[in-house]
């Protein structure tokens, strides 16, 4: 279970952070939130533990290691998750896109040293974007409604079903050493000090973070399933 929570972080944290400029200047988009004084009750204790652990873990890290090093660690976790997302691509119908995908696993396992550098993109091999929960939603599944996980920050009902199959799909769920927790826990730091910029930014963007947190991930989720139907219905 404790592995799962984190895996799970792990996709929360890199779903909700990114692309933070493209969805501000969206409109937002409709809500659904029945469980909204649940949800703003889990919101609030996220916040307390980001406060207390989270950020300051994350601004050492971006302190303390150069850039070299934090763009190496983020590559080869990036080059691990182009496996999942040419998977994804596949389910969705998308051969060209998933080909990219495993193309890019290929060089940058091999010539990019173990993902260290990401050698494809400067082969115009560009890095996509996609998992379960946006496969889910190309062939027709609506978002349900809002949740704010424990730890795992916002999610819908759609995206929990896919957080899970990512989970249940990833290798280091079935690992029981230390190897599999540090891997864990420093892709989770990596991702949180990649994103502090975008939560400082959503700390000062409105009075209520919860709805500004709430629209922003549910706009950018949408953009993302929006994208991959118009990708699969071109292929």
């Amino acid at each position: 279970m404790i592995r799962s929570v984190r895996s799970a972080v792990i996709a929360a944290v890199f779903f909700a952070g990114s692309s933070l400029s493209c969805a501000l200047a969206q409109s937002p988009a409709p809500h659904n939130d029945p469980l909204e004084p649940v949800n703003r009750g889990f919101f609030a204790l996220n916040e307390a533990l980001d406060t207390v652990a989270l950020k300051p873990i994350a601004t050492i890290w971006n302190t303390v290691l150069p850039k070299p090093v934090r763009m190496g660690v983020a590559n080869v976790f990036g080059n691990l998750d182009d496996v999942f997302i040419g998977a994804n691509h596949l389910l969705q119908g998308r051969g060209r896109d998933a080909m990219t995908d495993f193309s890019r696993v290929l060089i940058n396992s091999t010539v990019g040293i173990a993902g260290l550098i990401d050698v494809a993109s400067t082969q115009n091999l560009q890095k996509g974007e996609g998992d379960f929960g946006q496969t889910l939603g190309v062939w027709g599944a609506e978002p349900g409604f809002y949740l704010v996980l424990p730890l795992m920050g916002p999610s819908s009902a759609r995206d929990t079903i896919g957080r899970a199959a990512r989970v249940a799909s990833d290798p280091r769920t079935y690992m029981v050493d230390a190897w599999s927790y540090g891997l864990i826990g420093l892709e989770f730091v990596q991702i949180k000090a990649d994103n502090v910029d975008n939560a400082n930014l959503i700390d000062t963007s409105s009075l209520d973070k919860y709805a500004f947190t709430r629209n922003l991930y549910l706009q950018r989720r949408a953009a993302i399933v929006q994208s991959g139907r118009e990708a699969a219905g071109a292929r």
